[in-house]
C-alpha cells in the first residue's frame, strides 16, 4: 500500500462524508464561529455539534483556540487544499489513462 501524503487523508474524507460536518466546513469557510454559533441552524444539542467538530479538529481540518471565555473554531485551509489536491491528482491520472485507452480503441479501429 502506498502512504499517503500530507495529514491523514482517510480520515478526512471519512469525516466529510457526514454531511453535518459537511455543512459546519462551509460555514467556517465563511470565517471562524464557535459552536454555539455553528449550532444554529442544525436541530442539534451544542454538545452534538461539538463532537462534529472534535471529528474535524481531529482529523486536521479545523483547529479551536480560547479567547477568554470563547472558544473560536477556524477552518484549516492549507489542510483542505491538499484534499483538493489528491483530487486534482486523480482526476488527471484517470484523464491520462482514459486518453490513453482512447487513444488506443481509435488507433485499433483504424487499422482493421
Amino acid at each position: 500500500m502506498l502512504p499517503s501524503p500530507g495529514p491523514d487523508l482517510d480520515s478526512a474524507f471519512a469525516a466529510l462524508g457526514d454531511p453535518v460536518r459537511r455543512a459546519l466546513v462551509a460555514r467556517l469557510a465563511r470565517g471562524d464561529a464557535t459552536v454555539g454559533e455553528l449550532a444554529e441552524p442544525f436541530d442539534l444539542t451544542p454538545q452534538a455539534i461539538s463532537h462534529h467538530v472534535g471529528v474535524l479538529r481531529r482529523c486536521g481540518l479545523v483547529e479551536q483556540r480560547r479567547e477568554g471565555t470563547r472558544r473560536p473554531c477556524r477552518l484549516k485551509v492549507d489542510q483542505l487544499s491538499l484534499l483538493g489536491t489528491w483530487i486534482d491528482d486523480q482526476r488527471r491520472a484517470w484523464n491520462d489513462r482514459l486518453d490513453t485507452l482512447e487513444q488506443h480503441l481509435t488507433d485499433d479501429g483504424a487499422g482493421r
